[in-house]
């Protein structure tokens, strides 16, 4: 017991006189710093570039570290992006021995302190003309500053949506000197491109890249030369999220067009189907159009939904021609020849269109058919009969006609029969003319409507035609616009 409480005294005493030493240490490196301050900034000035000769370029390297996207407004063609933004650079009259100051390489101060490049956004597209973050610089004993400082840039990015919501868009963010020429101030960036390691990804964008590239630029205004360097970045959009929202309601809603020709004329539905449905693409349009920046390129969306609304304009007004067809009633004309060769006779079998009550079982509809024409042969021929009879009963009252007078002279009673006779004669010529005029009215009348029914086969046939056409053009844009996306 007294062995291990002696161990733990002396190893309580190291420590304690380690923590001794060490504040000693930051003490004396504390007390070394401000020796350091106040001798470095005794006769500085940082209004004046820091080199020895005013003819020497001073050389900034630039490193853009890209953190977060914030926000990318196409309507506006503004990008917000967080950015990180580190700067680097020799002062001439920033140096000293770090031997005189006990080994103290690098101190950190407030960066208004020092001399700074002007080093803007050239393409910032922001309201705030503030100063960058005054965040403090790192100073080294050979001059080097590095000085990072965050940074939220809104830039312009000229849009492209012809092809929204597959599109691809490149944003460029350019730094230079807003007063220094390059023979005063040279930019050199750090890096091939923009570093990414640290970003964060965003829910509607995907980073592809951000290559840098430095540019030398003669303005007109002067005759020296302004360097810059141009980082491009890449994104690709996410269209997941407006497939679901815009794209895949737009074409269920398009396919519901050529149902409208499969609806029953007489339901009083097919026009309203087709304006129905052109309103609600409208709404979606309208939608997109609030999104999209107004330019001249059409989004690839907005051209689908052009084309879908103009295909349903197309099928009412075809609806609306269709439906005159169908109530073709007795006044109309008959079907053309053509018409009922092309429509009722080839095309009904191939859009597979029957009669009411008529079906693809052929045997069946032709056993009705052939009943229906022997009960139609039997009344004609009872009608014959019929017919016959009371024609050869006219014909005997014709015979009885001529000796009339003589009879009516001779015999008193018989004459009497005759005339009674007679008379019974003329009423079955009134009989026989009231019985042809009926079967003429029932002839006209069938004839009328199987006129009609043959319009409306016709319109059957033409909505079935069109149902076909409008469906393989709504899945040939449908897929069309897909593939866009792959």
């Amino acid at each position: 017991m007294k062995r291990s409480n002696l161990s733990s005294f002396y190893v309580s005493l190291w420590l304690l006189f380690t923590a001794v030493i060490l504040q000693a240490v930051e003490s004396a490196k504390g007390k070394y710093a401000h020796m350091l301050f106040n001798e470095l900034f005794e006769d500085y000035s940082n209004a004046l570039r820091p080199v020895e000769d005013t003819d020497k370029v001073l050389n900034v390297t630039l490193q853009i570290t890209l953190s977060q996207i914030k926000d990318m407004d196409e309507r506006n063609q503004i990008l917000s992006a967080y950015l990180w933004i580190r700067q680097s650079w020799y002062d001439a009259y920033l140096k000293w021995d770090k031997d005189k100051y006990d080994g103290l390489d690098s101190i950190r101060i407030p960066s208004s302190l020092v001399w700074r490049p002007d080093i803007v956004l050239y393409n910032k597209a922001d309201d705030d003309f503030s100063e960058p973050v005054n965040t403090n610089v790192v100073l080294r004993y050979d001059g080097k500053i590095t000085w990072d400082a965050p940074a939220i840039t809104k830039s312009s990015c000229v849009v492209d949506v012809s092809y929204f919501p597959f599109d691809s868009q490149q944003c460029n963010l350019t730094f230079g000197s807003w007063t220094y020429n390059g023979n005063q101030v040279d930019i050199i960036n750090s890096l091939d491109s923009g570093d990414l390691s640290d970003f964060i990804e965003d829910v509607e964008w995907e980073i592809h890249g951000m290559p840098a590239v430095k540019n030398v630029i003669t303005y007109g205004c002067c005759s020296e030369p302004y360097p810059d360097v141009t980082f491009t970045l890449i994104l690709k959009r996410k269209s997941s999220f407006y497939i679901f929202n815009l794209l895949l309601p737009c074409i269920l809603i398009s396919f519901l067009a050529p149902l409208g020709f499969y609806l029953p004329a007489d339901s009083g539905e097919k026009v309203s189907l087709g304006v129905t449905v052109l309103l609600a693409l409208t709404v979606f349009q309208l939608m997109v159009a609030e999104i999209m920046p107004p330019s001249e390129n059409v989004p690839l969306i907005g051209k689908y939904y052009i084309a879908t609304m103009t295909m349903i304009t197309a099928s009412t007004a075809l609806t609306i021609i269709i439906m005159n067809l169908h109530h073709c009633g007795s006044e109309a004309k008959p079907v053309p020849q053509w018409a009922r060769v092309v429509i009722l006779d080839y095309m009904s079998k191939i859009f597979f269109v029957y009669d009411v009550g008529e079906n693809c079982t052929s045997p069946k509809r032709e056993k009705e058919e052939e009943s229906k024409l022997e009960g139609g042969d039997g009344c004609q021929r009872k009608h014959k009969e019929v017919k016959s009879h009371l024609s050869n009963r006219n014909d005997d009252c014709d015979l009885k006609e001529k000796p009339n007078g003589n009879l009516d002279k001779s015999y008193g009673v018989h004459g009497e029969n005759i005339r009674e006779t007679v008379n019974c004669c003329s009423c079955y010529k009134m009989l026989i003319k009231n019985i042809e005029y009926i079967a003429n009215c029932i002839r006209d009348h069938k004839a009328n409507r199987a006129k009609g029914i043959e319009w409306k086969k016709v319109a059957k046939v033409m909505d079935r035609f069109f149902m076909w056409i409008f469906f393989i053009m709504v899945f040939f844009m449908s897929v069309l616009i897909i593939g866009k996306a792959t």
